[in-house]
């Protein structure tokens, strides 16, 4: 029986911030993960450039059953401290729109980084570790693994959500809360390509590969991002981004011309430049596939002088407010994260400790707090593992 101060499971960027901290307190500490390669969702991300946090990270940014619980864990350890940490160990970074940071090199600095400040802390570190089984105890739990019995006062579930099972995602996280009587959110696959059926579909496949900005919206909430038609529907930014507020049955909205009014732009033209043809005048607002696509459907054809008005009212509706109902989503296989999850209430803001269970925190992906794109789920990983590391 190897007995240590704390057993974290899962060794992904929310695990390995609550190691280092844990570690840098004089807590021993076993950080151990049931697949063979060490923060695979950090390696891939961000085009293998990992978007590491975003300078933009406020609570708003964070969806959440309870939408108070993010806030405490940006606070305590903000976009800035994780910024400090990339630069002492001398990883060059660059700022994409939005507040994105990407490594100029490659994500597995990150991943280099986090593992020298592991080893620097003293943190005991085993891959290929499966949990067969937790129990409660008297001094805290004991877990049998395929490497043996192991025991802890504190015990730290980081073992993520269902996205991207090819890398390791499992729902051990929320077979374990369940366990300890946790209530858990629905869970869904967010940050992910919507897809749809029919014409639509055939309309997507036959422009897969164009992409523009686009405004996205979805009830109340929408998005100002690339767009990208695909050979299953839709993908690019502002429709991951959607993914996370749309629910089945719901239709979205898309304006491909954000803040041109198309109707107007198109009889401007037919008195400024009468002779000149419907689809390059279309082809100045979109890309040429797609103003062809869109004056082919509507039979608009000619120069602009000869272009009805209810023609140029259907081609203006079908760029600034195009509507359509996607049967679902490509799921888990691609989404970048999971919504829902563990939910918030039954566990501390201020120290990511089970409200339920004395000793048993939760940390990252696995909770109810789902970030937008642009590195914002890291921040969290990196703030909501530091907090618990301060507890454990």
């Amino acid at each position: 029986m190897n007995n240590y101060d704390v057993i974290i499971i899962g060794a992904g960027a929310a695990g390995l911030m609550c190691a280092i901290e844990a570690g840098k307190r004089g807590r021993s500490v076993w950080l151990i993960d049931h697949t063979t390669k060490t923060a695979e969702k950090i390696r891939i991300s961000g085009g293998g450039r990992c978007n590491f946090t975003n300078m933009n990270t406020s609570p708003a940014a964070f969806l959440s059953q309870n939408k108070h619980f993010c806030k405490s864990a940006l606070t305590q350890y903000t976009q800035h401290d994780f910024v400090e940490m990339v630069k002492k160990h001398g990883i060059k970074f660059h700022e994409k729109k939005l507040g994105q940071l990407f490594c100029d090199v490659s994500a597995t600095e990150i991943i280099d980084m986090l593992l020298n400040e592991c080893a620097a802390a003293g943190v005991n570190y085993e891959m290929g570790t499966h949990v067969e089984q937790v129990t409660k105890t008297d001094k805290g739990f004991e877990l049998l693994t395929n490497k043996g019995k192991a025991c802890a006062e504190s015990l730290v579930v980081a073992c993520g959500g269902l996205s991207i099972p090819k890398i390791g995602a499992t729902k051990f996280g929320y077979t374990l809360a369940k366990q300890f009587d946790h209530n858990i959110i629905e869970t869904s696959a967010a940050l992910v390509p919507l897809t749809f059926t029919d014409d639509v579909l055939n309309y997507c496949k036959s422009l897969s590969g164009v992409s523009l900005d686009a405004i996205v919206s979805c009830g109340k909430t929408s998005f100002e991002e690339a767009l990208l038609f695909t050979h299953r529907g839709l993908s690019g930014p502002a429709i991951l981004q959607i993914s996370s507020y749309w629910k089945a049955g719901e239709a979205v909205k898309i304006n491909m011309a954000p803040h041109i009014d198309v109707e107007d732009f198109l009889k401007d033209k037919q008195v400024k430049q009468p002779r000149q043809e419907i689809h390059n005048t279309v082809n100045e607002l979109l890309p040429s596939r797609l103003a062809e696509m869109i004056c082919t459907k509507y039979e608009a054809k000619g120069r602009m002088a000869e272009v009805s008005n209810k023609k140029i009212a259907a081609i203006a509706q079908a760029i600034n407010n195009w509507e359509v109902k996607p049967n679902g989503s490509e799921g888990y296989r691609t989404a970048e994260v999971t919504l829902g999850g563990v939910d918030t209430n039954d566990i501390s803001s201020k120290t990511m400790e089970s409200k339920k269970q004395e000793g048993l925190f939760f940390i990252g992906e696995v909770m109810d707090v789902t970030g937008h794109l642009g590195g914002y789920n890291f921040q969290w990983a990196w703030s909501s593992g530091y907090v618990a590391g301060q507890y454990v």
